[in-house]
């Protein structure tokens, strides 16, 4: 019997002790609290900005400071639950995810703020591949589709309800307290996970040493993903090729990225596994997740700043146009997901890209 084959049958016997939709519960609310700091601060950017002496510019570095610690160490995720085992991690990260949100909320100048999101984004980026694999441990094949579907509420609502949760608190408290309800809540998740969670079987023959790990992998990862990301959200501010700072992380993102794909392709074990994207359902359906997260974060980003600089609207006012999106969203994720158990997934995305590109064109 080969690997995979054992693999997969361990798969089929081996059952969490609990109810897996209290696990399924416990995981997207630890999800649930990371993609909410990606987009409850948006609103409160001017705040931030005038409480700590900063210009609205220099604010955004908020927002991009956290994406690329979270860009960079969510595709490192599965190297990691390799050596510290998927619960540990799990743990670890919850514990410093928490610990960074209270330094957020102290935060007495900008440049302590970013440090404090750095860490933030960095331990909170394997929070959500972590919870997918734990999901699609804890549930049979035939009911998987219905799990995710509670992960969807986190993915999908969590970024739309941040500005509309992140403006109430802004105009009712103060913008640090959208730091600081993340620690009663981390604390809860992490006694939930150490109780409840266990890692099955196959995950302990994993185990890999620290000397395993891919150093020029991780240098050409951080390089690329950390290029990428501060020239998309400071191109536009600089010109984008009018400017040699701009021009200048084109190239270097460009040469690290290529450079990943081709030393990650060779090497013995990869910090990412770039040979996934042979399977063309796997690569289809991250081109697919990239365009959600595209429209989801730029609208998301974007809106309630345009409301709150041009439009006049408050921090919760310029939230709450986000809202209708969001109860929506809400309402149909569960339908979705019991319809992933009649109708294959291909065609129930094939059906939403073409209604969201109708809508789109009828605008």
């Amino acid at each position: 019997m080969n690997d995979e084959t054992t693999h997969a049958a361990e798969q089929t016997v081996w059952q969490p002790r609990v109810n897996p939709w209290i696990i399924g519960v416990v995981v997207a609310l630890a999800a649930f609290m990371e993609v909410l700091d990606t987009s409850i601060a948006n609103v409160a950017l001017p705040h931030m900005a005038g409480d700590l002496g900063a210009s609205n510019n220099e604010s955004t570095w908020v927002l991009t400071s956290y994406l690329v610690a979270n860009a960079i160490i969510l595709p490192a995720s599965g190297w990691l639950v390799s050596v510290f085992g998927r619960k540990r991690l799990f743990m670890i990260c919850i514990a410093f995810f928490t610990i960074s949100s209270f330094l957020c909320g102290i935060s007495s100048s900008l440049g302590f703020l970013l440090l404090a999101r750095i860490l933030q984004g960095a331990f909170g980026g394997g929070l959500q591949p972590m919870a997918q694999a734990v999901l699609a441990d804890s549930f049979p094949v035939e009911k998987r589709g219905l799990a995710f579907s509670l992960y969807g509420v986190t993915a999908v609502c969590a970024p739309a309800i941040g500005p509309t949760l992140g403006g109430w608190i802004t105009d009712s408290f103060s913008w640090r307290w959208i730091f600081f309800i993340n620690i009663p809540v981390g604390i809860m998740t992490l006694v939930l996970v150490y109780m409840l969670l266990e890692d099955p079987p196959y995950l302990k023959e994993l185990k890999r040493g620290l000397a395993s790990f891919d150093a020029i992998g991780f240098s050409l990862l951080v390089l690329g993903v950390g290029a990428l990301q501060i020239l998309l959200d400071k191109g536009q501010e600089d010109d984008w090729f009018g400017s040699l700072f701009i021009t200048t992380l084109v190239v270097v993102s460009a040469v690290s990225f290529v450079s990943l794909v081709v030393w990650e392709w060779h090497h013995r074990e990869p910090i990412v596994d770039v040979r996934l994207f042979r399977n063309f359902s796997f690569a289809i359906g991250n081109v697919m997740f990239l365009m959600l997260g595209i429209s989801l974060m730029a609208s998301t980003v974007l809106i309630p700043q345009f409301l709150q600089t041009l439009m006049g609207y408050t921090a919760q006012q310029a939230g709450m146009v986000l809202t209708s999106g969001a109860l929506v969203t809400l309402l149909s994720i569960p339908v979705i997901g019991k319809l992933t158990t009649l109708i294959q997934a291909r065609y129930l995305i094939a059906f939403g890209w073409i209604t969201m590109a109708a809508s789109l064109f009828i605008s």
